[in-house]
């Protein structure tokens, strides 16, 4: 997973650098997130395999059925299926539902597919997200709590992560009684273990030390 991470960044710091530039970073990351949904599909994968499908081929294909998935075409798995059992072209599907991509996504594609790198969409995703959080000083809290945030805590959380960090927060939670009250919360590498649980565990550790 970590070589394909490493193949993976110069081809999102282009996506990126790219969008930045022409204002369309929040289009990119649309795109990159649907596009990497694909790639995960089975039938998906079994085309990207396949030898006898050039690369403008899986390009086509791969565009077309993204445009059909963006406009939330129940018929997606259906079409793949055909297209990875009989090697029909479904070129011109984006053009009659009137939702052609850029062409300067298009051109993204053809040249991952070129290179035979579409697989690694899921992971140009993840470091074109990092890259977005980076970009606008977001960073991604996840907090676990004994029961689920109040408005009013959740407000504050936020606040004080955002003093803390000095970036925009974006919170993830998770509710889990097993902590029996208070929360953990996880930023980064740091971690803070403020639940009734990790203390009465701490305090475990003191007494039979």
């Amino acid at each position: 997973m970590a070589e394909l991470s490493t193949l993976a960044k110069p081809y999102a710091k282009a996506a990126f650098d790219y969008a930045k530039e022409h204002n369309a970073i929040n289009e990119w990351e649309r795109f990159l997130s649907v596009a990497s949904s694909i790639v995960d599909n089975e039938e998906f994968t079994s085309i990207l395999n396949n030898p006898a499908i050039s690369a403008p081929q899986k390009t086509t294909v791969l565009m077309d059925v993204y445009t059909k998935q963006a406009s939330g075409d129940s018929l997606l798995a259906k079409t793949l299926d055909s297209v990875a059992s009989h090697g029909v072209d479904v070129s011109g599907v984006a053009r009659v539902l009137g939702m052609s991509p850029s062409k300067a996504l298009a051109n993204f594609i053809a040249q991952l597919s070129e290179h035979d790198r579409l697989a690694l969409l899921p992971q140009i995703y993840t470091q074109y997200s990092k890259l977005k959080s980076q970009e606008l000083k977001q960073v991604d809290a996840y907090v676990t709590s004994a029961y689920p945030l109040t408005s009013d805590q959740r407000k504050t959380l936020q606040e004080r992560l955002a003093v803390s960090t000095g970036a925009i927060v974006i919170l993830h939670e998770e509710v889990d009684p097993a902590l029996l009250g208070g929360a953990t919360i996880k930023v980064g590498d740091k971690f803070t273990d403020g639940s009734v649980r990790g203390k009465l565990k701490q305090l475990k550790t003191q007494l039979t030390a």
